[in-house]
């Protein structure tokens, strides 16, 4: 008997990343039964992609329970904006359903610990789709932690950097209302806070850390003028503006691909068919309050300290890794996107030092698919149960997405309250979440 799936919000992710899979490459034990999304023009751009489903169900937000109960799916898959997963997620598990959930699982500490505990009394479970996990440098990352090659983890330094193609979409679109996104630190952050919480085992307990608004919002030194409501297809400033034109050529009008569909899709620029959604905001404009760069730290239960940075305005897109443990380090750097770069940029390695010996470079065979490769690998572990060659638990669950979203809401509560945050307070315990933990770093 085929599983059944119904998907609650019908955005770019949830069409190319979950309904296309399931309709072709795993149809055999897989189908699809319903649709939820408040906007019908989705529901429209669904049929003309895959018109053999013309029939399928199609729900309005407030009709959950009726979609349950006509299509009697066996998993919901919530991939709409951030704010609406938590209630997706939470009536799911009231009706004992497994759940497949887009990051961030939630936008707030809060919705987190409703998620925990509505899994703690259901029969479903929560799946978080952190692909990032699944790249192959990562999971090397992961199995030379495990084999012991560093010993005890002490410290991590990570800094990621977004260009200004990549990193200034956030502030065109409704990323920037902390209200629908929990703020970069949350929607954006909580795949290199995962990354590091699985490799290296431990829980976060608490954070310090300062932000600001430096590239974006009406003070941004870019800024061509202070008017607000401009959109970048209709701006008579966009000349002006270095954001636009390092991307766009006069003649032609160039858009990061966005996940959320939105009124620039398939042409209809004039229309704005879904939800009045538009990519195109000024990145300008200054109800934007939201940070654009942080820096900040993280202590864990096992005595791990994290020294995290990321800025959402740079030449080019990568990443910068250290790990350093009690018998070694290693080191890695990614240049993502390089047709980006402006610059010729190397293969991805690992650099391996061990603490008493000579240096070791590792390469690792890369793969095919989105998110470095993690994208096929994390489909085939949703749709057809993790694979049993790996010797680690790969799949998130929810209170992996819980620590993440905790860690990222301690972030800009820390730089607007200038205080240490507790990842317990943020999700409503009483005391610190590793509480009994011995720490090696305190000796």
């Amino acid at each position: 008997m085929k599983k059944r799936y119904a998907i609650c919000g019908v955005s770019g992710r949830a069409l190319g990343m979950f309904a296309k899979p399931i309709l072709t490459l795993f149809s055999g034990t897989c189908e699809l039964v319903g649709l939820l999304d408040p906007d019908p023009a989705r529901f429209e751009l669904f049929r003309e992609r895959y018109p053999e489903q013309a029939d399928i169900a199609t729900y309005g937000e407030a009709e959950f329970e009726r979609m349950v109960a006509e299509t009697k799916p066996d998993v919901i898959i919530t991939a709409g904006r951030d704010d609406t997963h938590a209630r997706y997620i939470i009536a799911a598990l009231r009706h004992d359903l497994d759940v497949i959930t887009e990051k961030p699982m939630v936008t707030t500490g809060k919705d987190s610990r409703g998620v925990l505990d509505a899994e703690r009394a259901s029969k479903g479970k929560v799946t978080v789709t952190f692909n990032y996990r699944y790249a192959p440098i990562h999971t090397k990352i992961k199995e030379m932690v495990m084999e012991g090659k560093l010993g005890r983890i002490t410290s991590i330094d990570l800094n990621w950097y977004l260009d200004t193609y990549h990193g200034s979409s956030y502030f065109k679109r409704w990323n920037r209302e902390r209200e629908l996104s929990g703020g970069l630190s949350i929607h954006k952050c909580t795949h290199h806070f995962d990354l590091v919480n699985w490799w290296i085992d431990q829980k976060p307990l608490e954070v310090f850390a300062y932000g600001a608004l430096n590239y974006y919002g009406s003070e941004g030194e870019g800024n061509p003028s202070r008017i607000d409501g401009r959109h970048c297809t209709t701006c008579d400033e966009r000349e002006a503006c270095d954001y636009y034109s390092r991307w766009n050529a006069r003649s032609k009008h160039m858009r990061v691909p966005d996940d959320h569909l939105d009124s620039l899709d398939a042409g209809k620029q004039a229309s704005f068919p879904y939800s009045g959604y538009r990519p195109d905001r000024c990145i300008f404009d200054s109800d934007i309050e939201i940070e654009d760069t942080y820096a900040a730290a993280v202590k864990y239960d096992r005595g791990a300290l994290l020294s995290y940075s990321v800025n959402f305005s740079l030449p080019y897109e990568g990443y910068r890794l250290a790990i350093n443990g009690t018998k070694g380090r290693i080191e890695t750097l990614e240049y993502h996107m390089p047709g980006r770069t402006p610059f010729p940029t190397p293969v991805q390695t690992i650099d391996y030092f061990p603490l008493f010996g000579s240096k070791e470079t590792i390469h690792v065979v890369h793969r095919e698919g989105g998110h470095g490769g993690g994208d096929p690998l994390l489909l085939e572990d949703l749709f057809m149960g993790e694979s049993a060659r790996r010797p680690y638990r790969i799949l998130s669950g929810a209170e992996d997405g819980a620590y993440s979203v905790a860690t990222g809401e301690a972030v800009w509560r820390s730089v607007k309250e200038h205080r240490k945050v507790e990842i317990a307070e943020v999700l409503g315990y009483k005391q610190a979440v590793g509480a009994g933990h011995s720490e090696g770093g305190s000796r």
